[in-house]
């Protein structure tokens, strides 16, 4: 792989500063609080109309919406629904299998993946979801009703781009040599359509959308394009201006140690000389003549007569 691979088998501890994986699990875990939280407090302050009051007021502010005029008006939805989930198993499990394919794919190609490709994943997925549910006949009647939410369509492009780039990858190795990851894949697709269950088929192609981004962006990066690399650009470029003092100035070292130097060159080869290097030359020419010597033979010779040796 041109992009990534060059960084492989780099390890990431838990809470690391840099480590995008758990910053991705704690940005969900965190919308999950504060989502429960405010409908803990609709339903204690709204009684019995506190729950549609909170999916009114709340929930259809971050869910992607299947309605095209509610997602024009929220367009940040195609970002907040991705992360944005309401039941404890459904983040819990989402979680686990977002841990262990984003642990293999920092393991595998380094820090810098993680976020990129769950964003694609993400919206590609969501962008499917919207165009199915309105360009199919079955379901124009259930679109205002229609919302995707949670990380599963980040999670199978995760897996889907893991997979590609080290299908052979072993996991448990204690257990006759290890699992290929392959396998765990498998079982996390199954579980995955398992649980869409009887769910409108938009829903299905959602995830198949996602999938299909993650084979994509491992196959541009193997061909030297990074699709993530303008979000790398733009979160340094923010970093930045918030904190102007991390701007530094880029310094030419070649220019600085090389071309300003008063015309010398950087390094200069001057030969040990000796007498019996002298002699050795002497006879050389004896046996060869004088052509027969090399520059950096004739060069030590010439200073030689100079220092009268």
């Amino acid at each position: 792989m041109a992009v990534t691979e060059r960084n492989s088998r780099r390890r990431v501890l838990l809470g690391e500063s840099n480590n995008a994986l758990f910053n991705l699990v704690a940005l969900n875990a965190v919308v999950f609080v504060i989502l429960g939280f405010t409908l803990i407090v609709y339903r204690i302050t709204g009684e019995a109309a506190g729950v549609s009051l909170f999916h009114k007021e709340v929930l259809d502010w971050v869910a992607l919406p299947a309605d095209p005029s509610k997602l024009a008006a929220r367009p940040w939805t195609l970002l907040t629904g991705m992360f944005t989930h309401m039941e404890v198993w459904l983040i819990i499990s989402n979680m686990l299998w977002l841990w262990a394919f984003g642990y293999i794919l920092q393991d595998l190609t380094g820090n810098g993946q993680i976020i990129p490709l769950y964003l694609y994943g993400g919206v590609a997925g969501g962008a499917v979801f919207v165009l199915a549910c309105n360009l199919a006949p079955m379901y124009r009647g259930l679109v205002p009703s229609m919302e995707l939410m949670g990380a599963g369509t980040g999670i199978i492009a995760m897996a889907v781009a893991t997979t590609i780039v080290s299908p052979d990858y072993r996991i448990f190795p204690m257990l006759n040599g290890g699992i290929p990851l392959w396998i765990l894949t498998l079982v996390y697709v199954v579980i995955d359509f398992a649980g869409l269950g009887t769910a409108p088929f938009p829903y299905h192609l959602a995830h198949l959308a996602a999938a299909g981004m993650g084979v994509l962006f491992v196959k541009q990066l193997r061909r030297g394009h990074d699709l993530g690399a303008w979000m790398h650009h733009f979160h340094d470029w923010l970093s930045n201006l918030f904190n102007p003092g991390n701007i530094k100035e880029k310094k030419i070292f070649k220019k600085e140690l090389f071309y300003k130097n008063q015309g010398n060159p950087p390094y200069t080869k001057t030969p040990l000389i000796t007498q019996q290097k002298v002699d050795e030359l002497l006879d050389k020419i004896s046996q060869k003549g004088y052509n027969c010597l090399t520059e950096e033979e004739q060069e030590i010779l010439k200073r030689a007569s100079e220092e009268d040796l």
